[in-house]
């Protein structure tokens, strides 16, 4: 990785000094890490000849120094690269995942420094951190969800797998979830119920998807639908009673057969219905039910024709 820092004499002493050989970093953070320290230590530096170090003539200088501008310079450049079948696109001989809606389709990108940034239109789609090493890849689990919710067995391939597991963002909770669901509905039909929740992340705040995972887990039930409403209930923090809360297991989301249990009954597992707290319920925007006094007509049975009965002559 080439370091510019300018053509004045001191930036060609200070790459001299420190960035020769060039330094061998993994990222551009910790290339940034490694500057600074060398920076703080640069401030107690003493210029031969002079009594005072460089930091004490810098802060007698800063207040001579002229304002930043009020407007920011982006120093990003932008680049239109296509996404390729394989859901990335190639930046400077490295590339980077996009959404699988824009595979075919021509994104617009802003190269800066430390990151990459894809667009449609004005709305950031992806976000990446800069690779620094050629044909190297930074792939992001959640753009590829479409394409693993149609073809489930491919999951656990992915390099975008990994990648979230070695960032942190694939927990042990989502890997709890995930063996849980495999157990209780199959490999492919509880590969697809955790993408259901991973689908969750796009709404809903990383920690209370953890959160809702947890307490649904803990119950014996991997229903995304019981996610989202923990998840929610995470981010209310109401004072709502315990009794709205999970007592027990739900109907699992692999079971396609309908629970005829009533409502305050238990489920063949013992677990108890949920009900929905009316706040969680959207409000009746119809000021006045329409009148179905029509359609009844519609659901009585015909009546029977009536028998004519015979004339006599005269």
């Amino acid at each position: 990785m080439t370091t510019d820092l300018g053509t004045s004499p001191l930036s060609q002493e200070f790459c001299r000094k420190h960035l020769v050989p060039p330094p061998e970093v993994e990222t551009l953070a910790e290339l940034n890490e490694r500057l600074a320290a060398i920076d703080l230590a640069e401030d107690a530096r003493h210029v031969h000849g002079r009594p005072t170090s460089v930091g004490f003539d810098f802060e007698a200088e800063r207040e001579l120094l002229r304002p930043l501008p009020a407007d920011g310079y982006d120093c990003g450049i932008d680049l239109t690269p296509v996404v390729q079948r394989n859901g990335r696109i190639t930046v400077r001989q490295s590339y980077y995942s996009a959404p699988a809606k824009f595979i075919g389709a021509k994104v617009r990108v802003k190269l800066r420094a430390n990151e990459l940034l894809v667009f449609d239109g004005r709305k950031i789609v992806a976000r990446h951190p800069r690779l620094t090493r050629r044909y190297t890849a930074h792939d992001v689990l959640d753009h590829y969800l479409e394409i693993l919710l149609v073809r489930p067995g491919a999951f656990a391939g992915p390099s975008a797998l990994a990648q979230a597991r070695a960032e942190g963002t694939f927990t042990k909770t989502h890997e709890a979830f995930w063996a849980a669901s495999k157990a209780k509905c199959g490999d492919q039909d509880g590969t697809r119920l955790l993408i259901e929740v991973l689908l969750l992340h796009r709404q809903l705040p990383a920690e209370a998807v953890v959160a809702g995972m947890t307490t649904v887990v803990e119950i014996g039930s991997v229903n995304p639908d019981l996610v989202a409403i923990e998840a929610r209930k995470a981010i209310e923090d109401s004072d709502l009673d315990e009794a709205d809360g999970l007592d027990g297991t739900e109907a699992d989301a692999c079971d396609d057969q309908d629970d005829d249990t009533e409502a305050g009954g238990t489920a063949d597992e013992g677990g108890k219905v949920i009900s929905l707290h009316t706040r969680r319920l959207p409000p009746d925007p119809r000021t006045q039910l329409p009148d179905m006094a029509k359609y009844d007509r519609l659901l009585a049975p015909p009546a029977p024709p009536r028998k004519q009965q015979k004339g006599t002559s005269v």
